[in-house]
């Protein structure tokens, strides 16, 4: 097949970075932006100054915002917002074998993970997940990151995209568990929230590391409810994101929460944000999926008693007020 190996469906930093990323060693990559003028922006200064300015991108990405162009490419990874993903998708009316689903979340309006949005539009190709503890701007700076590669089409897809993706600095690790890495993914981003809210608040490195390893209870209970093994879990998409995005200002999750801490409205700290705050659309969710399979996930409701307006102080006064038990419980 003539034309790019590899595609990238959208520009945001996270579609920015894996294009740089996957461009370090000359081959040609391209890049669908679909804001208006971004794409002849980045290709005339080689710059996308909506979403990663830091980066001087390779000469080898090329900006289209023709999403028909991407049928030239052969894998396809899709770096779309969660929530617009299945949008996307509706758009292309032809698809490559592989597509390689890079954003984390769950569609609010249908409840379905990412690799079932794909699955309904694109029934013939081969699903994967790329998920792990990676931030846009250290992959763009080609600083090391280790990520899980889930394929949905077993050893096989993984011989054809490990070899396409992986680079000097840039190391997937295959699983066959496609539910479980969008699940850690998924989930990670209400845990970081909630962490967030911890540091707004300044309730300091204890109370965020028992969140966190709480948080992570919560995720494997609902994880392994949805058909997820608990060792996906306990790898680099599900404690290594959650790790990472629970611990850094960087996290767009993170801050979200700060600010709710430090007191402002979650309609003000949603507001003034260019970038999507993923967990924000996941935590309804989420919780609804969770009460429907009877999984208890109390720090999850917190984070949506937060979003619906209850101060943060209340909301964690409520926590610590759950009725003491088994730390194995999973209640």
């Amino acid at each position: 097949m003539s034309g790019p190996a590899i595609g990238v469906v959208g520009a945001g930093a996270w579609g920015t970075a894996l294009a740089q990323m996957l461009a370090s060693d000359g081959r040609d990559i391209l890049l669908w932006a679909l804001e208006d003028g971004l794409a002849d922006a980045i290709n005339t200064t080689h710059i996308n100054g909506l979403y990663l300015p830091s980066a001087t991108l390779a000469p080898a990405i090329r900006a289209t915002g023709d999403l028909a162009a991407m049928r030239e490419c052969e894998a396809l990874l899709l770096v779309t917002p969660a929530q617009h993903m299945g949008r996307v998708l509706d758009r292309m009316d032809a698809f490559p074998r592989d597509l390689v689903l890079c954003a984390k979340g769950i569609e609010a309006s249908t409840r379905r993970l990412m690799h079932q949005v794909a699955r309904d539009a694109a029934p013939d190709a081969d699903i994967a997940v790329l998920s792990g503890p990676t931030f846009a701007h250290e992959v763009a700076e080609g600083l090391p990151a280790a990520v899980t590669l889930a394929c949905g089409g077993g050893e096989a897809q993984w011989d054809r995209l490990s070899h396409a993706i992986a680079r000097p600095a840039f190391r997937p690790y295959y699983s066959d568990d496609v539910t479980g890495a969008e699940i850690g993914g998924a989930v990670k981003n209400v845990l970081a929230i909630a962490c967030g809210v911890v540091d707004g608040l300044g309730l300091g490195q204890n109370a965020r590391n028992a969140l966190i390893t709480r948080g992570f209870a919560e995720m494997q209970r609902f994880g392994v409810a949805l058909g997820a093994e608990a060792e996906t879990l306990n790898g680099l998409c599900g404690l290594g994101d959650l790790v990472l995005t629970c611990s850094s200002t960087a996290s767009r999750n993170f801050s979200l929460g700060r600010a709710l801490g430090e007191g402002q409205s979650a309609a003000d700290a949603l507001a003034d944000r260019r970038t999507v705050a993923e967990g924000a659309h996941t935590a309804p969710v989420l919780r609804d999926m969770a009460a429907d399979r009877g999984v208890a996930m109390p720090i999850v409701d917190a984070v949506n008693h937060l979003l619906d307006g209850r101060p943060a102080p209340q909301v964690v006064e409520d926590l610590l007020a759950r009725p003491l038990k088994s730390e194995g419980a999973g209640l």
